[in-house]
């Protein structure tokens, strides 16, 4: 087997010999060259051979910004950006996943991270995933945007009653996923029948930047979820990074609660934990929805609500960044479609219209 072949873009020398040596502490993986900033990394990569990038955001000459979408159009690499624990660094991250990053790790202690060892792991677990679906990686996949006019849809809809919820669709994804989450909930309309509650992978501070991101966009207003706050039909609410969500009965209302009880299959939001307790809820119809994600988080809650008689979704191989958490929600017999993404907020639409 080849070894995998990386590309270190970073503006400091200390951080591109750190990166390099994690890297290469994996003998499946072989860093080939850095470079210390965009213009430099493009000329690495119209002469050599890569297989991923790593790619720091903040750079000077050209920044990852503005490199990012120069590999993805002429090299069709996956990218994996390199971002600091900042609110500038977790918009900025969101923004490069929109624009098609394969996924992003956080420096820990900010641009110059001497405890970077602290993500070793997860720095190679994800080069390794980006390798293995090279083959199929699509950057190019466009995302519609919408018309500058859902701000004003949304200030002009009379807010539903809090406690008129018909249903409840919960979504769990993971890499790839905020692409997915903006396919998904882009196609679903300001008026929709139901609440979305939705745990994304993501550290804390991440979760507030894509809430934020998809509230720009969508028809649906979205939040990062508070604990307490109480669901309403046309809102979506994602789980905060290091939190576990859970959602409720309380009279006639359905609530958020969030803890930090210990993680669940490693994750913490985890989507079993969501999906459980929604397998629990009365007197609401339910969806359960597994997008693009490594691992085999949801499969099991998902089977929950199939047997509470909810309907599931689970998307298909073909648009997944990962086919992982999809793959196993369909390994289990539970999933009452196989949709390509772009199918998704029609199928969700159609289940409740059932």
């Amino acid at each position: 087997m080849k070894p995998i072949r990386v590309l270190v873009v970073d503006d400091s020398a200390l951080m591109r010999q750190m990166i390099s040596d994690i890297l290469q502490s994996d003998p499946d993986i072989r860093v080939i060259a850095t470079a210390r900033n965009g213009k430099d990394a493009l000329d690495v990569l119209s002469q050599q051979q890569v297989d991923i990038v790593t790619l720091d955001i903040e750079m000077p000459v050209l920044g990852g910004l503005e490199t990012l979408p120069e590999i993805l159009r002429s090299y069709r690499l996956p990218v994996i950006m390199l971002s600091s624990l900042t609110a500038a660094g977790a918009d900025t991250t969101i923004r490069a996943l929109e624009l098609g990053a394969f996924d992003f790790i956080a420096k820990p202690s900010g641009s110059i991270s001497l405890d970077l060892a602290k993500v070793r792991d997860e720095l190679i677990r994800k080069v390794k995933t980006a390798a293995y679906r090279k083959q199929a990686f699509d950057p190019g996949r466009k995302l519609s945007s919408l018309p500058g006019k859902v701000r004003q849809q949304k200030k002009d809809l009379v807010p539903a009653a809090s406690g008129n919820i018909k249903a409840v669709v919960a979504i769990g994804t993971s890499t790839g996923g905020p692409r997915a989450l903006q396919s998904v909930l882009t196609g679903l309309p300001a008026d929709l029948d139901a609440a979305v509650v939705v745990v994304q992978h993501m550290p804390p501070g991440f979760t507030k930047s894509l809430a934020n991101r998809l509230d720009q966009i969508c028809e649906l207003r979205v939040h990062e979820a508070a604990h307490g706050q109480e669901l309403e039909p046309g809102h979506v609410y994602i789980a905060p990074g290091d939190y576990h969500m859970r959602v409720e009965n309380s009279g006639k209302r359905l609530v958020v609660q969030l803890d930090q009880t210990p993680p669940l299959g490693g994750h913490r939001p985890a989507v079993d934990r969501l999906f459980r307790s929604v397998a629990a809820l009365q007197g609401v119809a339910l969806q359960a929805v597994i997008l693009t994600g490594m691992g085999n988080d949801g499969a099991e809650g998902l089977k929950l609500i199939k047997q509470a008689g909810g309907r599931t979704i689970s998307e298909a191989k073909e648009t997944c960044v990962v086919y992982g958490m999809p793959k196993t929600a369909a390994e289990t017999g539970c999933v009452d479609a196989v949709v390509p993404l772009h199918q998704v907020a029609a199928q969700i639409l159609s289940f409740l219209h059932q």
